[in-house]
């Protein structure tokens, strides 16, 4: 038995019921309801502690051995609990800083997942395929909001990963595709069937706010929400 529950059988109070089985068997179950609740505190500990000096046998006190360790026992949980609270400021506090520093994204162009593309000021779009793994054959095709194809991109073989594609913003027939916006979707082969790819579009941040998640989360014109996390490169 340990000193705790020492302690405890000599305020009266036991942590276990003693239950017999069918054979006879004697068994320990805790026992809640003695207690009314299974966590203690520190509140708690002080009281025990006090009880346990009122109570004990003035011809057999508390050697000094165990006083030591049950004040060793006190010291840690309260550091424990102010170790805990300090843990809470640190995150509420970070997370502060996590918005704090996504708010730096607004006004800046982000690389992420995406169909739904605009032209760059200067004319033309630039994009990405992201590439589970390597293919011999990648394709970008890009389509007007009606769905009529304006360009077909023949990127051939790339490697797993994302790979970088430019247009100049020229139909296939070489006339001006207009502002837009553009529908991009890829696909890629490797010989023994489609691999999976995904198109990366570039797109304005104009808002920042803070996820259910906690997590800040950026508006992108034509894309919607995404994470800080979703974000594949800054520019």
């Amino acid at each position: 038995m340990s000193d705790f529950d020492n302690t405890l059988a000599g305020l009266g109070i036991s942590r276990y019921n003693k239950t017999s089985t069918t054979s006879g068997t004697t068994l320990d179950t805790k026992d809640t309801s003695r207690l009314g609740k299974t966590d203690m505190n520190v509140s708690d500990f002080l009281a025990l502690m006090t009880a346990q000096l009122k109570n004990q046998d003035p011809f057999q006190p508390v050697d000094n051995t165990q006083m030591v360790a049950q004040m060793a026992q006190f010291s840690s949980l309260s550091g424990i609990t102010e170790m805990s609270t300090t843990l809470k400021s640190i995150a509420g506090k970070l997370g502060a800083t996590s918005l704090n520093d996504a708010i730096g994204y607004v006004g800046k162009n982000v690389l992420v997942q995406g169909s739904t593309a605009y032209p760059r000021t200067s004319g033309g779009l630039a994009g990405a395929v992201a590439l589970d793994k390597d293919a011999t054959n990648v394709t970008v095709t890009i389509k007007d909001t009606n769905g009529n194809t304006l360009k077909t991109i023949e990127m051939g073989k790339e490697a797993k990963g994302a790979v970088a594609w430019d247009w100049d913003g020229k139909t296939d027939t070489g006339e001006d595709a207009g502002k837009g916006p553009f529908n991009v979707s890829v696909t890629a082969t490797d010989g023994k069937g489609s691999v999976k790819a995904y198109p990366l579009v570039w797109a304005p941040v104009t808002a920042v706010s803070m996820g259910s998640d906690g997590k800040p989360v950026l508006t992108l014109p034509g894309i919607g929400n995404v994470s800080t996390d979703a974000v594949w490169q800054v520019g």
